[in-house]
């Protein structure tokens, strides 16, 4: 395994990645490191001497799709890394031969690296694993228990990203608040460091477990307050149901996490909150759906993300009855829906005014992603550099962000 840079050695690499943002920053770390290695990255599987797929395995479609991928490239010299092999090293041996790579062997490759590439976003990994029980989770099987990684590795980083032109720093971990829970420190003593760092940036605060933020939750609502950081939360609550919550081990009430949500609305009442709900867990009845539509109702959330039950191995409820995928689309859809109705509340009286907001990426020829101080998305229909401070007025809502136009 220390070899397995040096067989992709000034080969050309294609990488396919999938999952969350602490992949993608695995990715990027990978990259760092094969370009140490004198490798060129490469756009397609075709142009390539080798390929990586970096996996993901949190539902079952998303682990059929990687089964179908690896199949589908095995005629590759093939890499494979991410949470599959972790805890479905068999599954991925019966479609494919490749050579694994232990996520923690990218982590230490870099570590020996640490250059950065020139971009308007940058991933900084806080932490690995998570103190989580929740009953229906295969990552933290994958990923194992909570591994801070050092402060000063973070500014590090965070610093680097920045002189490289990044403007959106995202914060990742599989729980970001729960960082520091093994050494002694927290999340808000890390905002207080990498936000006094000399630059143009804001940070993204990544998904936080409402178990985890509430022992720091006043600290963590006055860390908010710098102009460093967006005025952004993501908080899954993953049902409004406390008799499913229990089932989950998500280890909170809805009534706990909805005082988190009022606690960061009474400092900033225009925060953005995110979160993000499972439906058709097993035992799930109307009463418990309709509780979740409720909880929509009452936090109104910026952004809400969906997922359908997926049962999957080595996890609690896996031998449990599921529901028919009929009723789990259909519970889904009717979620969406309400929360659509929930940001076009939001955007509707913001239609015509005037914001500022800064670019943070580049979509393609003559399109930029700026995001405002609480990290709504503004598409503005221009070539901007990342950093560009703009007067945007917003002239189009797309429920998940505004199409705007530069104040002339």
């Amino acid at each position: 395994m220390t070899d397995v840079f040096l067989a992709l050695a000034q080969k050309r690499v294609y990488i396919e990645t999938y999952g969350c943002s602490y992949n993608f920053g695995d990715t990027a770390n990978f990259l760092e490191v094969l370009k140490h290695y004198g490798s060129i990255p490469v756009s397609s599987p075709e142009d390539a001497d080798a390929v990586v797929i970096n996996t993901c395995t949190v539902v079952g479609p998303t682990e059929r799709r990687m089964l179908r991928r690896l199949a589908a490239l095995r005629e590759k010299p093939l890499f494979v890394t991410g949470c599959m092999p972790l805890v479905q090293r068999e599954a991925i041996l019966s479609v494919c031969s490749p050579v694994i790579i232990p996520t923690e062997r990218i982590r230490e490759a870099y570590l020996s690296v640490r250059t950065v590439a020139p971009g308007g976003v940058g991933i900084v990994q806080i932490a690995q694993g998570c103190l989580g029980r929740c009953t229906y989770c295969i990552t933290r099987r994958a990923r194992g228990s909570l591994v801070s990684f050092p402060t000063e590795e973070i500014r590090e980083k965070v610093r680097a990203l920045v002189d490289a032109g990044a403007y959106e720093i995202q914060l990742t971990a599989q729980d970001t608040s729960a960082w520091g829970r093994d050494t002694g420190d927290s999340l808000p003593e890390l905002l207080s460091t990498i936000s006094d760092l000399k630059g143009n940036y804001r940070i993204r605060i990544g998904m936080m477990n409402p178990a985890t933020v509430f022992p720091v939750l006043d600290d963590l609502v006055d860390a908010v307050a710098s102009d460093r950081i967006f005025g952004f939360v993501h908080l899954p609550v993953q049902s409004g149901s406390d008799r499913i919550l229990e089932q989950m081990g998500r280890g909170y009430t809805v009534q706990e996490f909805e005082e988190i949500v009022s606690a960061f609305r009474r400092r900033y009442p225009g925060i953005s909150i995110a979160t993000d709900f499972i439906v058709g867990f097993p035992g799930e009845t109307d009463e418990d759906f309709s509780r979740s539509l409720a909880l929509i109702g009452r936090i109104k959330p910026a952004k809400v993300n969906v997922t359908r039950y997926s049962p999957r191995p080595l996890t609690g409820p896996f031998a449990e009855k599921d529901f028919p995928d009929s009723v789990k689309k259909d519970r889904s859809r009717v979620l969406n829906a309400y929360a659509e109705e929930q940001y076009s509340a939001i955007n509707r009286p913001l239609l015509g005014t005037t914001v500022s907001c800064v670019v943070t990426e580049k979509l393609r020829p003559g399109s930029v992603m700026a995001r405002t101080a609480t990290y709504q998305g503004v598409v503005i229909g221009q070539d901007l550099p990342t950093g560009t401070v703009a007067a945007v007025i917003l002239k189009k809502d797309r429920k998940y962000f505004f199409m705007g136009d530069l104040v002339k």
